[in-house]
């Protein structure tokens, strides 16, 4: 079989596909269609096959009327979009952030879909949120943004429709008053209508961490192919959220020297290493890793392009393009966050022979531990941390052999290798299940 090739597919004809919507077309989405339509053409799939797997198979978009703590009123935007319905369930977070938009929501939930097929998930990806900027709004404030948002949603979620869990801007505190929402609705206590919630709810241990750990045990896996010691190797991380904090934390712990660290405030750089333990006291003191004293106060920017081993960006999409990829002191890139790369930044790595583990293999420790809280939720069983460290580690590694045999065979590199794999599974269920009516 061959494909069409990925202009002809990248440039919808309205003429021939009037059904083809432009809401979601941001450049994002454009990214991740770029990525898609490259692993299509070197797995050879049908354009039909495209077709369908191209573009998000429901969307939602509500207007959120909050009542402010001073009285007023304000409309909020909520989105969900859900990209593909043909492998179970959708997953995905709950975003709170002041650019959210559908095409980020729906760039978001592709990769989510190829996150999930590839760590053998039985989900379709999904994402969501409020445009809104959380550090601007009271804990109540939030609490009633969060209530409404799930009560709109209310006719496209469940724990057998679509999943949400938390995501930037959102966590534990956020997860518990969305269930809460859903369970009043329907009466009892639904704990599968959503993942990442406080323990006493129902949460898993390690769910919290999962994220930064899943990149861990990837980045391990990988080191160790190379022949590279973890504890041997310098790491430069972008973004000391839930994800990059814990990332710092453990590879600090296994030995590994973190030389730089960044966050919205501002970011620090010592080459002989940084005692992380002491950065996460003085950013809940600070609010920020800027200022810590033992360490070199730098550009934000200045931090992807460290002199580093292993660059680590945890922070929002399109962090690495073509003006500094040719600037980046790395040999490795491991992707914790979503779509951190452009895909012209990739072309120059690969010239340059800098490896990227790709953010649909690398960051996709939470969704997996999320399965383990969903499957929780409906056989009431819960395991303990270090079996679900165990069962994380094990996926993670997995998966990493999958995308580095299928590299291997297809000739391609890592990130159009997992979603050649990934892309191809989707395609078959959707292939197997036909197209209805």
């Amino acid at each position: 079989m061959s494909a069409v090739p990925a202009p002809e597919l990248a440039e919808v004809d309205r003429g021939r596909q009037p059904g083809a919507a432009d809401e979601w077309r941001s450049d994002l989405y454009r990214m991740a269609c770029a990525q898609v339509l490259r692993a299509a053409e070197t797995v050879g799939l049908e354009p039909d096959q495209v077709t369908r797997l191209i573009e998000p198979r429901r969307s939602l978009v509500v207007n959120l009327p909050i009542r402010m703590d001073g009285g007023e009123l304000v409309n909020f935007t909520g989105y969900r979009v859900q990209h593909i319905l043909t492998m179970g369930p959708t997953k995905g977070g709950l975003r709170y952030a002041p650019d959210l938009s559908l095409g980020q929501c729906a760039a978001l939930a592709m990769w989510m879909t190829w996150k999930c097929a590839l760590l053998g998930l039985p989900y379709g990806g999904a994402k969501g949120g409020v445009r809104c900027d959380p550090r601007l709004l009271s804990a109540d404030e939030i609490e009633r943004v969060t209530r409404r948002y799930a009560a709109e949603m209310a006719p496209i979620i469940g724990p057998d429709l679509d999943i949400p869990a938390p995501d930037m801007g959102t966590g534990e505190r956020e997860m518990a008053w969305f269930y809460d929402t859903c369970s009043q609705a329907a009466g009892h206590a639904v704990p599968a209508s959503v993942t990442g919630k406080p323990l006493a709810l129902g949460g898993t241990p390690g769910r919290r961490e999962a994220t930064g750990l899943g990149a861990v045990f990837t980045l391990e896996a990988a080191l160790d192919r190379l022949g590279r010691p973890l504890a041997e190797q310098r790491f430069a991380i972008q973004g000391f959220g839930n994800v990059g904090a814990v990332a710092a934390a453990k590879l600090h712990a296994r030995g590994a020297r973190v030389v730089g660290l960044s966050d919205i405030g501002g970011a620090i750089a010592n080459p002989a290493g940084l005692d992380v333990e002491a950065v996460v006291r003085w950013s809940g003191e600070h609010g920020s890793v800027a200022g810590f004293p033992e360490a070199e106060t730098i550009e934000r920017d200045a931090l992807l392009e460290l002199p580093c081993d292993v660059l680590v960006p945890a922070a929002l999409e399109h962090q690495i393009t073509h003006v500094n990829a040719p600037r980046l002191r790395c040999r490795l890139v491991a992707e914790a966050a979503n779509g951190p790369t452009t895909t012209e930044a990739d072309a120059i790595l690969a010239e340059r022979g800098i490896l990227v583990l790709p953010d649909v293999l690398t960051s996709g420790g939470g969704v997996t531990v999320s399965y383990f809280e969903w499957v929780q939720g409906h056989q009431k069983y819960i395991w303990t941390a270090a079996e679900i460290h165990d069962r994380l580690r094990a996926q993670m590694r997995h998966a990493l052999d999958e995308v580095v045999t299928a590299s291997e065979l297809l000739g391609v590199d890592l990130r159009t290798a997992a979603l050649s794999v990934a892309v191809r599974r989707v395609a078959e269920a959707a292939r197997l299940r036909a197209v209805y009516p």
